[in-house]
């Protein structure tokens, strides 16, 4: 597949997210989702290549709200599985091994995927608010204030950094 062709496929597949975004999520979960329609179509060989562009933004969708707890009625936005896969018309089953290997590519998981949640994750997540020093973990406020500015820094760019005293 040529590069035309595969930015036309980021181009099919960026459409059907923001669309989905627009309609049942939020301008938050669309910015993720182009973050990582970005990062796939980077990987040489992009994975983009192969699949259908519905299965793909279906995967995308699913691996961040996977993230995010998008399928508990205690956050908002909510929806079900079956609504994202009503609307994509795709399948459980596939759409779920797509968003497998997204998460596994790109080690997300609910905890420590700073890059890939939402503010209001970030900010209940308990790990937020703790940083490493010497290898062990301690609350952000216990630093001081420069180093507290580093690691606000860092979080907003989906980074994390760690400190080591001589």
């Amino acid at each position: 597949m040529s590069k035309e062709e595969l930015k036309d496929k980021v181009s099919k597949i960026t459409a059907l997210v923001t669309s989905f975004c627009n309609q049942k999520l939020d301008k938050e979960y669309l910015e993720i989702a182009e973050k990582v329609i970005g990062k796939l179509s980077r990987k040489r060989p992009s994975p983009l290549l192969k699949g259908i562009e519905a299965v793909w933004a279906a995967g995308i969708i699913h691996a961040i709200g996977h993230v995010n707890f998008l399928y508990d009625k205690s956050f908002e936005p909510y929806i079900t599985f079956d609504e994202l896969n009503e609307y994509f018309s795709t399948k459980k089953s596939t759409v779920g091994n797509r968003a497998l290997e997204i998460r596994n590519m790109f080690k997300m998981d609910r905890w420590s995927s700073l890059e890939f949640m939402t503010k209001s994750r970030k900010e209940n997540n308990p790990f937020y608010n703790m940083v490493m020093v010497n290898g062990f973990f301690v609350h952000l406020s216990s630093i001081p204030e420069e180093y507290q500015k580093i690691v606000r820094e860092a979080r907003e760019k989906g980074e994390d950094v760690q400190f080591w005293t001589e």
